[in-house]
């Protein structure tokens, strides 16, 4: 069974976006903490401007708002700062554009799909074990070593198509 991971991704009338934002970097403080790593003030930026959004945000978005800082840096500084910010499971990125997300599992030790919507480009994490259990036995089956997966779904988010659940 999936499970779509509350909060982060979904977007309601009533979602107050600086409780996502607060709790992504209490989060991602423990799981520094946990790992032995340092979230420095560059890493801890990058990821804060990952998370101003619900959409995917493109490196040189991410460059571009920290140029409106008080501190502005190099690409190689922010690519940097993603590269530690994936290996360390705080953010994902949606491969089809080249843009990264927020991760909503604050364990970092999951393979994370996306439902994307075409419309407003809300992506929406999902955690699916029976996904990942039937792409190993197909693996399996046809005698195939996986080294790296995507799963990237495009459609429409309920509040897209009228807030209708149902399709």
């Amino acid at each position: 069974m999936a499970t779509v991971v509350p909060g982060h991704h979904q977007v309601n009338p009533r979602h107050e976006h600086s409780r996502c934002v607060s709790s992504a970097m209490r989060d991602a403080e423990k799981v520094c903490k946990k790992r032995g790593v340092n979230l420095t003030p560059i890493r801890r930026q990058v990821l804060e401007i990952v998370w101003q959004g619900h959409q995917p945000v493109k490196a040189y978005e991410i460059i571009e708002n920290f140029g409106s800082t008080s501190h502005p840096t190099a690409p190689p500084t922010v690519y940097r700062a993603l590269d530690f910010l994936m290996e360390n499971g705080l953010v994902h990125r949606i491969e089809s554009q080249n843009a990264f997300v927020g991760c909503s599992l604050s364990t970092g030790d999951h393979k994370a799909s996306f439902f994307i919507c075409t419309s407003c480009q809300q992506a929406t994490e999902i955690n699916s074990q029976s996904l990942e259990t039937s792409f190993e036995k197909l693996a399996r089956e046809n005698a195939f070593q996986i080294k790296h997966k995507t799963v990237e779904i495009y459609g429409l988010c309920a509040n897209c198509k009228g807030g209708d659940k149902a399709l």
